[in-house]
């Protein structure tokens, strides 16, 4: 939330350089928030602190670093400290993606797409919950998925990932309830128009799409900012969020009968690739961007 001091809010922002992250950026900008923006490579970010800038932030920081570094987070908090005194909250949205069946997926992808989202979120809030406890104030906002309450077949390291996080802020919430002036919070988005599913790993022979109903990145954007204002410990973005999560619990052979023929005709696009690692072991700037090219609203 904001301070009450009239001093423009600071909040950091990884993986700003796409996708939700950067919308969401974005949003903050449009009321004047002070921003550091944290995604691996910098040819995107300074593109994203452009658009940040032109969109009304106070200031920004742009801090290039992978979340599954530790010394490289505490570098991008120790400068937001420096150039702004306090933070008040963390947007947590880096994330990579990838295709293919556990037997068939390469182990080093599978262990990357895990590590960015479970290893790279405990990173973040060893770095980031000791300062917000130093100032009795903060919030973190994960971003998290359905994937991380529900499974499909194909998307094995993803569904990992997803639940691992989850899992991992649910223990954080519980570990901060000595702090009443800090908060964690995950947003669930479904299918979210932007560039991660293109820029995906994939042994499927083809690359991904999002699953309808299509969000727009500003659309969870707005819905992520107004967790961060409104802290909640879970927080669904895709209004069949509820309905898939409870077929999944209640009817889970009519789910697994269901969800993989559904999978291929909505959420694997029809087209012919080679196996690519994507960007799941170094960032590809040409493929950044806020949005993806689906139809979304």
């Amino acid at each position: 939330m904001p301070p009450s001091s009239g001093i423009p809010e600071t909040v950091l922002v990884t993986g700003a350089s796409s996708g939700i992250g950067r919308a969401t950026a974005l949003e903050l900008a449009g009321r004047g928030a002070q921003l550091v923006l944290v995604a691996r490579g910098r040819e995107a970010l300074d593109e994203a602190a452009v658009e940040v800038r032109a969109a009304g932030a106070a200031d920004v920081v742009v801090c290039p670093a992978d979340v599954t570094d530790e010394d490289a987070v505490r570098g991008a908090v120790d400068a937001a400290l420096e150039q702004f005194g306090r933070l008040d909250g963390v947007i947590h949205a880096a994330q990579v993606m990838a295709y293919g069946t556990i037997e068939e997926l390469p182990r080093g992808i599978f262990e990357a797409v895990v590590e960015t989202a479970v290893h790279g979120t405990a990173v973040v809030a060893r770095v980031v919950l000791p300062v917000f406890r130093k100032q009795e104030a903060g919030h973190l906002v994960v971003v998290n998925s359905l994937l991380g309450s529900v499974a499909t077949p194909l998307m094995g390291s993803y569904v990992a990932a997803k639940w691992g996080q989850l899992g991992l802020v649910r223990v954080l919430q519980q570990e901060i309830r000595d702090a009443p002036g800090v908060h964690v919070s995950a947003v669930q988005p479904g299918g979210v128009d932007t560039p991660i599913y293109f820029q995906a790993a994939s042994w499927t022979g083809s690359t991904g799409r999002p699953p309808p109903p299509v969000y727009s990145p500003w659309r969870v954007a707005r819905t992520v900012v107004s967790t961060l204002d409104r802290p909640r410990r879970v927080v669904q973005a895709g209004f069949l969020n509820p309905v898939i999560k409870a077929g999944f619990v209640l009817f889970p052979g009519l789910y697994d009968y269901l969800v993989g023929p559904l999978l291929q005709r909505m959420a694997v696009a029809d087209d012919d690739v080679p196996p690519t690692e994507g960007n799941v072991f170094a960032s590809r700037p040409e493929g950044n961007a806020t949005e993806g090219h689906w139809r979304s609203f």
